[in-house]
């Protein structure tokens, strides 16, 4: 497909009634109708801030506030697939719930290829089988994959003769002529971003990508890539857990005009009530992601709790779940920041959808943001080799 079959469009608008579905899902999870006000066409009452619309831009893309992350890798018996916090399903559930999720309004579809590898590529194609239009989807290229093999090497690799093989292989695999949002999944210190973009922007010559996205990268190499090829978004963590994107990352994207998109909006599952003081996840990183980040660790996990209680606590007040309360509260913060949840659990993947009706008044949303400043975070976000690849700036070009 060329680009000017496709061009800038967004997805089709969600029809009346899968409106109807999504509202009737949200009703059945207990949501209080008055959190759904958002979602229709009647504008805020004066004194109240959405958490979310029916639409939000990511520079020229448009999505619904809330999107579904898919990161898979292989799971422990045949023809099943896991998460990074060693909770399995089998390959065809993880289908289903893509499209459960995509019939229920969901837009933004976020995968890479380095998840599985190959992998959760794969099961998004397979899944996006007759809803391709409806959907931006996002893929992510720059880790060190052997493409013929899937085999991870050390390091980074975003050569831009290695993108475009890199992109040909997604392609290939989700099935599809183009990749609405293609992200440099971490910026790579041997290659100047000048490169990097001007290979992304070949290949939207090509209509074989329409967008471009940065994760995790530094501040100036943001500014670079943004003059190459404007930059639709910035995939980073962001969550009440770490907020370390308020300070800068989120103003940039503010004066560019690039939206935001939100990994680990729960915080590992941290903020959904499920994890206790007593919570522990083994001693193999490669199980359990968790087992391996330092606030995660017993200490840091219980002084963390304060959060934790500050969430149920709200939650309970807005007559919400936890999770959705987190996900509503990342919502009020700006109007182009969109997070990606994942997960294997039907009911969970519900409750994520319906927190984009969640609406705070300008007092309540004060409240809660001073409330959660409060609590001081004990731990690193990530282990320490994964942490030192975020905010990296590219080298100068020659």
């Amino acid at each position: 497909m060329t680009k000017s079959r496709r061009g800038n469009q967004s997805p089709s608008d969600i029809e009346s009634p899968q409106r109807r579905r999504f509202l009737a899902s949200a009703a059945a999870l207990g949501v209080a109708p008055w959190l759904l006000s958002s979602l229709g066409e009647a504008t805020a009452q004066t004194g109240s801030r959405q958490s979310g619309h029916q639409r939000r831009k990511l520079g020229a893309l448009e999505v619904f506030p809330v999107g579904l992350g898919c990161q898979w890798k292989p799971g422990p018996a045949d023809g099943t697939v896991q998460d990074y916090f060693a909770s399995s399903v089998d390959r065809a559930t993880a289908v289903a719930l893509i499209r459960r999720a995509v019939d229920q309004g969901v837009t933004l579809i976020d995968t890479a290829e380095v998840y599985g590898p190959f992998i959760s590529e794969e099961i998004v194609g397979e899944a996006l089988q007759g809803l391709r239009q409806r959907v931006v989807l996002e893929s992510k290229f720059g880790f060190n994959v052997d493409l013929g093999t899937g085999k991870l090497g050390e390091g980074l690799n975003s050569r831009p003769e290695h993108i475009k093989r890199s992109v040909e292989g997604s392609l290939g695999r989700l099935r599809t002529d183009r990749i609405d949002l293609l992200y440099q999944h971490r910026v790579d210190p041997q290659v100047p971003i000048e490169e990097v973009a001007g290979a992304v922007k070949d290949l939207v010559a090509e209509g074989k990508v329409l967008h471009f996205g940065l994760s995790e990268p530094g501040l100036e190499t943001i500014r670079r890539a943004h003059t190459v090829l404007p930059l639709a978004a910035i995939q980073n963590e962001y969550s009440m857990v770490w907020r370390g994107p308020e300070s800068d990352v989120l103003p940039l994207c503010e004066e560019l005009g690039i939206g935001f998109v939100s990994w680990a909006p729960l915080g590992y599952g941290f903020l959904t009530g499920t994890i206790t003081a007593e919570s522990r996840f083994g001693d193999n990183p490669e199980q359990d992601f968790r087992a391996g980040v330092p606030r995660m660790a017993p200490d840091a996990l219980t002084a963390n709790m304060a959060l934790v209680d500050l969430v149920r606590t709200w939650a309970q007040r807005k007559q919400v779940k936890p999770a959705q309360l987190a996900l509503a509260w990342l919502l009020a913060q700006k109007p182009f920041i969109v997070p990606i949840p994942g997960t294997t659990n039907p009911a969970h993947l519900d409750e994520n959808i319906a927190a984009a009706g969640i609406t705070f008044t300008e007092e309540e949303l004060r409240s809660l943001n001073a409330a959660v400043a409060a609590v001081k975070i004990e731990g690193a976000r990530l282990p320490p080799p994964v942490l030192a690849m975020s905010g990296v700036e590219a080298p100068p070009g020659t």
